[in-house]
């Protein structure tokens, strides 16, 4: 397998750092919460047959210039923008949390610009008889826990790298905390159900079966509110961030949806 390649693309003049692994056809990759500390498990699974191409969101771990976002919009075409320089603008992507809330309003505000989508536990909605629990009301011990059945694929995941500065890294996951609040304080709804009829690529949702953070009834709305051709999946012995929990569940799903 190649080797994992670093390169930047500027977004709104700050840095946003693309990680690249793997040969074939390109995916594209959005993480969630945790943002991308590491290469993860996950997109090395994918990167056995394909190009996975993982940028990193605004105020996430290697990416900077979340606070010159202050609305929706904002956020939506920085994403775009970001999506464009990483030669994103057409293959698969494939989002986890607020990365699956911001691949899919690209796909919902530029419909032919995404091939196929995968969308793992997204924000974007709140419905007051399923409400979803605040990452933002809870103390850094409690996020394992929260975001995760196995709360120490979360621990392992976010600690400190040996090249991080160890003064830094609890300020950088800190400002990952702060990104994601910017876009989804205080419920996680961007109202984002006016704008999924617009998508029209085929979707997979996938849900964890033990997500704590955001109920399985939302896979539901996703998926009847997107006017492409969807699929739902559910995958065992996992909490919100499928991807952490079960990288190599969730890279067989991804990798039979795509073809």
């Amino acid at each position: 397998m190649s080797e994992l390649e670093i390169s930047s693309v500027a977004v709104n003049g700050y840095p946003c750092r693309v990680w690249q692994k793997g040969t074939g056809a390109p995916i594209g990759y959005l993480a969630g919460l945790a943002g991308l500390p590491k290469w993860p498990a996950f997109a090395e699974a994918l990167a056995v047959n394909h190009k996975v191409i993982a940028p990193s969101i605004p105020g996430f771990p290697g990416a900077e210039g979340h606070r010159e976002l202050d609305t929706t919009l904002d956020w939506i075409v920085a994403m775009r923008e970001l999506l464009n320089g990483a030669n994103l603008e057409g293959p698969p992507l494939v989002g986890v949390s607020i990365g699956a809330t911001l691949a899919a309003e690209v796909a919902a505000m530029w419909p032919h610009k995404v091939d196929k989508l995968v969308l793992v536990a997204p924000f974007g909605m709140y419905d007051e008889l399923h409400p979803t629990a605040s990452p933002w009301a809870q103390q850094g011990h409690e996020f394992g826990s929260l975001f995760c059945k196995n709360g120490d694929a979360y621990s392992d995941f976010i600690r400190r790298p040996n090249d991080a500065d160890p003064v830094e890294w609890p300020i950088e996951m800190a400002r990952a905390r702060e990104a994601s609040a910017r876009l989804l304080w205080p419920m996680g709804d961007t109202r984002i159900i006016r704008r999924l009829h617009r998508i029209i690529c085929p979707t997979l949702i996938v849900w964890g079966a033990d997500d704590r953070l955001i109920p399985k009834a939302y896979a539901e709305k996703f998926a009847e509110a997107i006017s492409g051709p969807t699929e739902i999946v559910e995958i065992p012995d996992a909490g919100h961030l499928v991807d952490l929990d079960q990288p190599e569940a969730l890279a067989e799903e991804v990798l039979t949806f795509l073809g």
